[in-house]
């Protein structure tokens, strides 16, 4: 979830969910276990994309006409992506089994 979500700040959610994909699949089977909590938090992550304006479209039509600084993204962003991911951990295990 985390590599995803600081991807997802940089560059689109699409790569980023790309990018960590097969890291997270090999990881699974070398743990041998269930690869769909991995996949279901790569999701969560790819699309918890708050901190930054580059990270995801509509933050970026947003940035300019509404006067936003980087700064306004990170101070809302930053709390965000935490919930999200507290959020992520603690239940994905419960509806996707190792």
């Amino acid at each position: 979830y985390a590599i995803t979500t600081l991807l997802t700040e940089i560059i689109t959610n699409n790569a980023a969910a790309a990018l960590v994909f097969p890291i997270a699949l090999s990881l699974s089977e070398s743990l041998g276990v269930s690869f769909m909590p991995f996949v279901i938090a790569i999701m969560i992550g790819a699309s918890a994309s708050f901190s930054t304006p580059i990270g995801y479209q509509t933050n970026l039509m947003v940035y300019g006409p509404g006067g936003y600084k980087f700064s306004d993204f990170m101070r809302v962003g930053i709390p965000f992506n935490l919930l999200f991911w507290g959020i992520t951990v603690l239940i994905t295990p419960a509806f996707f089994p190792f």
